[in-house]
């Protein structure tokens, strides 16, 4: 599938995202959205703490789509500039803005207007002034090189169909010595090509997703150092079989349709995806 087309329809699945969440629902995209069985989806469950949750409007996390909690893990500190890549509803924004503080800013980069729109109103219900949503893609930053200190995204690099194009803007707008620090899907190990397609229609996470090796490598290409990936949850079959897509959703799903899983393939991807928190820096040295 060529690119474009691939960020057409990410576009579109998160338009219609946001344009749940306005209307009083859960969004889901790749994990999250309603509790099946009493249980949430595997990838988004229990990713903010109580005291995180309550601190943003409850509409930025109803749109939160994310595969982990790169605010809580990426040492944010008082005056730093933080860019959030593919920003949804902005709660990894409004988040970091309070960890910087008054003195500090946070950016959020989005490509779906509907999205941008829920995240400026959800911006003006936190009160939050240091914050500004832009709009552009991950693949094309839309700011000076050597701005920004730390660059966080959550679930939204593995989406991207130039994933070398993302990673030389992340290097870019950062300062020498800036942080990269994203959560995303990570593959283990490389899956059957067969398989690869039959996920890409029940979620655009793991179809997108790069094998451990393979990001290591693209950041080093990049420009980076200090490249590390640590896993924060490894999915089992079962995690596999709950994944939105696999079955019939009430809410609002970016993954797309498709059927559920069969035991085979719920067998073959047993422990090879993961979220990961992915940090890598900018030498000091680089322009």
């Amino acid at each position: 599938m060529a690119g474009e087309n691939i960020r057409e329809i990410v576009r579109e699945r998160y338009g219609a995202a946001a344009r749940a969440v306005t209307q009083g629902k859960v969004a889901s995209c790749c994990g999250g959205g309603p509790a099946v069985d009493g249980k949430t989806d595997p990838i988004t469950r229990d990713l903010y703490s109580t005291e995180q949750s309550n601190a943003v409007p409850v509409e930025a996390l109803a749109a939160s789509l994310g595969c982990g909690n790169p605010t809580a893990l990426a040492e944010l500190k008082a005056g730093e500039v933080v860019l959030d890549l593919g920003s949804g509803g902005g709660i990894d924004v409004l988040l970091s803005a309070k960890r910087v503080g008054p003195t500090g800013k946070a950016y959020g980069l989005d490509m779906t207007d509907e999205m941008l729109a829920l995240a400026r109103e959800n911006q003006r219900k936190a009160g939050a002034t240091n914050v500004e949503f832009l709009r552009g893609t991950i693949e094309n930053i839309p700011l000076p090189g050597n701005s920004v200190d730390v660059i966080i995204s959550n679930c939204v690099i593995n989406l991207s169909a130039d994933k070398d194009a993302v990673l030389r803007e992340a290097f870019r707008v950062l300062k020498p010595g800036g942080r990269f620090a994203v959560s995303d899907i990570v593959l283990r190990r490389p899956l059957p090509e067969a398989l690869q397609r039959d996920m890409a229609l029940w979620t655009g996470c793991v179809a997108g997703a790069l094998v451990e090796a393979d990001y290591r490598a693209k950041l080093e290409a990049a420009g980076f150092g200090e490249v590390n990936v640590e896993p924060t949850r490894i999915y089992s079959a079962g995690d596999a079989a709950g994944l939105p897509g696999a079955r019939e959703s009430t809410g609002a799903s970016c993954c797309g349709g498709g059927g559920r899983p069969d035991a085979a393939a719920s067998a073959e991807t047993a422990d090879a995806v993961m979220s990961a928190f992915v940090r890598a820096r900018k030498p000091a040295g680089a322009a």
